[in-house]
């Protein structure tokens, strides 16, 4: 599985150069290859305008080389193409499609609709087309490197380079007083919230740092995702996001760490409950 952008990884492109080989070593060891890929158009962009000797192509036929490299992929509508609700799983083996789609009527409704109503598919198949327009991926992709790019400039430390669909702060960096097993990534993205109504996501120790024979340790890295809604902000909103980090970042010496009180055994970063630490 292969996420097209890496959401985990900072919202960062994959390169076409990557998929192929990646194709390569699926097929010598006769393993199937399948893209998450949510953020496929802004992942083609990237590549369009990154990646040498794609600079000349069309976004949409750089979508079809992508998607000839797979043997499948699975979709949140809600990212790329533009639509409020839905998604799609899609694959080239028949068996295995049938199993689906049975597991389908079972689970959420007929393969020709999957429990969606008619209204949300047409928003899907019109967010498809309008999604790889070259005008809408260049002002996607500017607006998240400007608040980047701000934050930056005000001295938070972020992840660069800059991805598509979000900029992802450095919590361990902008806390450091704050220890990973105390969340500094929960930290700042309550402070954000409280002081301004800024809603992120931690993206680090709480997502990352259980083991599953129950233990806890340090994840990587502790990001705060500020993933950016399409066509919904405009600058201005931008800027009201870039004062409210910079109002919490002057007073980031005084933010204090997060206890768990109470968390599910799987996908606790969803539904755990948090108290601060005195």
């Amino acid at each position: 599985m292969v996420t097209i952008t890496n959401n985990s990884g900072g919202g960062q492109p994959v390169s076409l150069a990557n998929l192929h080989a990646i194709r390569e070593v699926c097929d010598r060891f006769g393993k199937p290859l399948f893209l998450d890929a949510c953020r496929f158009a802004e992942n083609a962009w990237f590549i369009r305008e990154k990646e040498a000797g794609q600079s000349g192509r069309e976004v949409a036929d750089i979508v079809r080389e992508i998607g000839s490299l797979a043997d499948g992929m699975t979709m949140s509508a809600k990212k790329d193409p533009l639509g409020n609700i839905g998604g799609w799983l899609a694959m080239n083996d028949d068996t295995l499609a049938r199993q689906c789609r049975d597991l389908l009527v079972l689970t959420e409704g007929f393969p020709t609709y999957g429990g969606l109503a008619g209204r949300d598919l047409e928003a899907v198949a019109q967010g498809l087309k309008e999604v790889i327009d070259h005008e809408y991926l260049r002002y996607r992709i500017r607006s998240t490197a400007y608040l980047g790019e701000s934050l930056l400039a005000s001295g938070i430390p972020i992840l660069t380079p800059v991805g598509g669909h979000a900029v992802y702060i450095d919590a361990r960096a902008m806390l450091p007083h704050i220890p990973p097993l105390h969340y500094p990534g929960q930290a700042l993205a309550v402070a954000l919230y409280e002081a301004g109504g800024v809603r992120s996501c931690e993206i680090g120790t709480i997502m990352f740092g259980r083991h599953p024979d129950g233990s806890e340790h340090p994840a990587a890295m502790d990001l705060v995702r500020l993933a950016i809604p399409r066509r919904t902000y405009t600058q201005s909103h931008i800027d009201y996001v870039i004062e409210v980090c910079q109002h919490v970042a002057a007073q980031s010496s005084s933010l204090r760490g997060y206890r768990i009180v109470d968390e599910p055994p799987a996908l606790r970063h969803f539904t755990a409950t948090f108290e601060p630490l005195d």
